[in-house]
């Protein structure tokens, strides 16, 4: 395991200095996955309000920093703001308002926060690190001092990026990637001051001391739900936090919290503020979801290869269940002559790291995947997401097959990103399928429509239709 390059290339670590650092165009919106030149999506805010519990009852409503409407408030390094100002960050989001006062208050608190994509918390704990570094050496700048936690490498790559172009002024700032590696070939310590990875590898830095934790003020778990729900995520991350300095400020934010993981979560990051979206508006709206009535397997693939030219029209997802079945259907269509991609945890990690990046830049236009790619990955361009396998919860001692309600929720909201219409297609073909399916609309109180695959010129209809209808013409899917 080692570190690798970030998403804009150069060394191991990678310094950011102003020359080198993308810059939006003026025109572009600011967003909260990754910058443009990965064809990260724009943040465009739902209408909904913020509500916030103080586990610190002494916080003052009357402070000016309890909440803030510019970020000139905040007392910033003018380098931060030039960086924000070239992401086109004019004022806070409305998570922003809330989270970054108690987020960067002194002495640091822990922060739990819920919001869903594309409301600003990537850049908030990015915001908030930037602010607690100390840059004032050689040796301040190669010794870590921020760790952020991600599920995946594709996920760690991506918060590089949006680091990168927020701290593109600060001088010495220098970020190290820790995932998996292609060998055994590692650097003999991870010179940096911020560190993104996987929990495993940075577990693994760590014990082989070529991470230096000694000195990590910050700790942020990104996707934290699906990082301590996971049994092995869960256990690398409660062991990689009993490595780290008792007086690191922990802050975890997701777009869902089930309830017990919630109150794990309270355990990890203690006496921590919350901040939350009221729970009726956790909505992923814009997404129409469809269904296809398919007999067997075969007739599921030929109804894939019969949707692949819509699945050309902009860039599309296809989620399977296992590794083996994202091989087995790329190699089928290739033989065919159609042009996908497969990306799974299989694949060594350039391989991985080449394939996202192909899918991001347009170069590949239909991605096969299992859920390694169902959580927090933004690429604008997404317009159709192909459940060909329903998510499956595995219960032990369970006889029923039911549905992962979470993981559906976030695949399908892989499309319909800030405002865009996406569409969500899933393909029944066994009677357990089909009582899945039906679980997720009543678990969700949602529509999910059949369309004929008898009549693919009408298939083709509803789906471009629905593409280019007006957002409040689109059904959408509500949060538990």
């Amino acid at each position: 395991m080692a570190s690798e390059a970030s998403p804009a290339g150069g060394s191991l670590a990678d310094r950011v200095t102003q020359p080198d650092a993308p810059k939006p165009a003026e025109t572009e919106k600011p967003g909260d996955g990754a910058p443009s030149e990965l064809r990260g999506s724009e943040l465009q805010e739902p209408d909904y309000s913020v509500e916030v519990k103080l586990s610190d009852q002494q916080a003052d409503p009357n402070n000016p920093l309890y909440s803030v409407t510019n970020f000139e408030d905040l007392g910033l390094d003018e380098r931060i703001l030039k960086g924000l100002s070239a992401m086109n960050f004019r004022k806070p989001s409305k998570v922003q308002e809330r989270a970054l006062p108690l987020l960067m208050r002194n002495p640091p608190s822990n922060l739990v926060g819920q919001s869903q994509s594309g409301t600003g918390k990537t850049a908030a704990f990015t915001l908030n690190i930037l602010s607690r570094l100390d840059l004032s050496s050689e040796q301040s700048q190669k010794t870590p001092q921020a760790l952020i936690l991600a599920p995946t490498r594709e996920l760690a790559r991506q918060i590089v990026g949006v680091i990168q172009v927020m701290g593109q002024f600060l001088d010495g700032l220098i970020i190290g990637t820790a995932v998996p590696a292609d060998s055994a070939t590692r650097p003999t310590q991870m010179a940096c001051s911020v560190v993104v990875g996987t929990p495993g590898t940075v577990q693994d830095m760590i014990k082989k001391r070529i991470m230096n934790a000694s000195q990590l003020k910050v700790l942020v778990l990104d996707e934290a739900d699906n990082m301590l729900d996971q049994q092995g995520l869960g256990d690398q991350c409660i062991r990689v936090k009993a490595m780290l300095p008792r007086t690191i400020q922990v802050v975890l934010f997701s777009a869902t919290f089930p309830t017990h993981v919630h109150r794990y979560a309270g355990k990890f990051a203690p006496d921590a503020n919350e901040i939350t979206l009221k729970h009726e508006e956790l909505t992923v709206e814009g997404i129409k979801q469809l269904y296809m009535d398919c007999n067997n397997d075969d007739e599921k693939y030929r109804n894939l290869v019969q949707l692949y030219g819509l699945l050309t029209v902009g860039s599309s997802i296809i989620f399977v269940r296992t590794r083996n079945s994202a091989v087995e259907i790329e190699k089928r269509m290739v033989a065919e002559g159609h042009t996908v991609a497969s990306l799974t945890g299989g694949i060594e990690g350039s391989q991985r790291d080449a394939v996202i990046d192909a899918f991001r830049s347009g170069d590949a236009k239909v991605l096969i995947t299992t859920n390694v790619l169902a959580r927090g990955i933004d690429v604008s361009t997404v317009s159709l997401v192909v459940n060909y396998d329903i998510p499956e919860a595995f219960t032990p001692g369970s006889k029923s097959r039911e549905p992962d309600y979470q993981t559906y929720l976030h695949r399908i909201g892989r499309t319909g990103r800030f405002g865009r219409i996406g569409v969500a297609i899933s393909f029944v073909s066994n009677r357990d399928e089909w009582d899945m399916l039906r679980k997720i609309q009543e678990h969700f109180g949602c529509n999910i429509d059949r369309v004929d695959t008898d009549d693919w010129d009408e298939v083709e209809k509803v789906i471009k239709k629905t593409i280019k209808n007006p957002r409040s013409q689109a059904n959408y899917v509500q949060m538990s």
